[in-house]
């Protein structure tokens, strides 16, 4: 019953102290077997029951109450073996059935809840006591618990279901009982229904050499799946070693492919730092380049002996180079230009060796040059002198002529061996005359 249901009753029922606490096999709740006296009283007076449980009928009698017992009870009777899978469900009326032989069970379930929060079974008791419990019996304690017992382990055998049960769960098992006969009566009825076409079937007969042809064939049909089965198994076997050799093939090739793409990387790696050291170089190169077109077009001697006039007076390294009676210039100064024309000529005459027949020896000593010539006698190339003193003087400037004049006739021979046309091969701007 529901909790709304016993709001407001504040009666207790009377509860047997010395029948133990049992608990629902299903929900695991608490339950309280009271009222079983009444029901006792019908089975010990019955003389058609004398026969069953002799001694545990007798002591049950001197041990159970007095208390009326209601509608919390499940009768269980004795039937026969039903078919597997179909446990007999508990009912609920053979309780008003006075017909009924001993051998049907009994079982009194209540839930063992308190009298306050009004969920307890209505049940009248005639043998309470003003606090609403029974006179203890404790003489026959034992004997209470072994019948109890009994009777648990025989609803227990008989519905196939662990005792004891609680009503809620007897609703339960009940519903699910008759949901499983529901299913059972409609296979049932189809099996009926697929019996009865079966039998209106005709029914062709082999005979025995049909059979043996027919159970021939199928044996031989069965050899030859056998060998078919056998084949593709030994094909399995075969691809299944095929694929680990495939996967062992690609995983070496997944390292292969791993390891290229390292050595790649490292290649694209050097392959790029050589390119940017190669651009650098290339670029070094061009600035070279540049430096030595420059370096080509610039001449040496032109930047270290400038040749130039000042007036009257060619000059070397603006140092003029004679001297006139108008225009008297200083021993000093024409000794430092002999010095640069001398050291200028060697320095051609030395740098086209041995090329250059270097007959005529000039030694430059800064403004104080001489001059060598093919006996090997040694001339000053430098002042003052005077009218007693000038034939060493003239002597040697005839020989830095002479030698001026060697090295001219050379570097036109080059020019032609050059393929430098004529107009354009080196000439003296004047003859010397000497």
């Amino acid at each position: 019953m529901k909790k709304g249901e016993n709001k407001g009753r504040t009666r207790t029922f009377p509860v047997d102290p010395n029948v133990p606490r049992w608990v629902c096999q299903n929900c695991r709740n608490p339950l309280c077997i009271v009222g079983a006296d009444s029901y006792a009283d019908k089975f010990f007076n019955d003389p058609s029951r004398y026969g069953m449980q002799g001694s545990s009928i007798h002591v049950a009698s001197s041990v159970l109450s007095t208390t009326k017992m209601d509608n919390s009870y499940v009768v269980l009777p004795k039937q026969k073996p039903q078919a597997q899978g179909n446990p007999p469900r508990p009912r609920g009326d053979a309780a008003a059935q006075p017909g009924k032989a001993m051998e049907e069970s009994f079982v009194v379930v209540y839930k063992s809840e308190s009298g306050t929060d009004g969920n307890a079974v209505h049940s009248s008791g005639t043998g309470a006591d003003s606090g609403g419990h029974l006179p203890p019996h404790n003489s026959g304690f034992n004997s209470t618990i072994t019948v109890l017992t009994r009777a648990f382990e025989i609803a227990t055998t008989q519905m196939q279901v662990e005792q004891p049960s609680c009503l809620d769960c007897m609703r339960i098992l009940s519903d699910k009982l008759d949901k499983e006969v529901e299913d059972v009566n409609r296979d049932i009825e189809a099996y009926e229904a697929c019996l009865k076409c079966l039998e209106g079937e005709a029914r062709d007969v082999l005979s025995e050499a049909d059979f043996l042809k027919e159970k021939l064939k199928i044996e031989e049909e069965e050899r030859r799946l056998e060998a078919a089965i056998e084949e593709t198994e030994r094909q399995n076997a075969e691809v299944n070693a095929e694929l680990r050799e495939l996967e062992l093939k690609s995983s070496r090739f997944k390292e292969l492919e791993e390891r290229y793409w390292h050595e790649f990387n490292n290649f694209q790696f050097q392959l790029i730092s050589h390119q940017e050291e190669r651009d650098a170089i290339l670029a070094k190169i061009e600035v070279s380049q540049a430096h030595l077109e420059l370096l080509k077009r610039t001449n040496v001697l032109n930047d270290a002996f400038p040749i130039s006039h000042d007036g009257e007076f060619g000059t070397i390294n603006n140092f003029r180079l004679g001297r006139l009676p108008k225009i008297p210039v200083e021993w000093d100064e024409i000794n430092a230009a002999w010095g640069q024309a001398c050291l200028l000529l060697h320095t051609m005459c030395q740098y086209f060796r041995p090329k250059f027949q270097y007959r005529i020896k000039i030694i430059p000593m800064g403004s104080y040059p001489r001059i060598t010539d093919t006996n090997n006698s040694t001339y000053e190339l430098f002042g003052p002198v005077n009218l007693f003193w000038s034939t060493r003087y003239d002597k040697a400037m005839t020989l830095f002529l002479a030698c001026l004049k060697d090295f001219a006739d050379f570097a036109k021979s080059k020019d032609q061996e050059n393929n430098i046309p004529p107009e354009k091969c080196f000439k003296l701007p004047y003859k010397p005359d000497f």
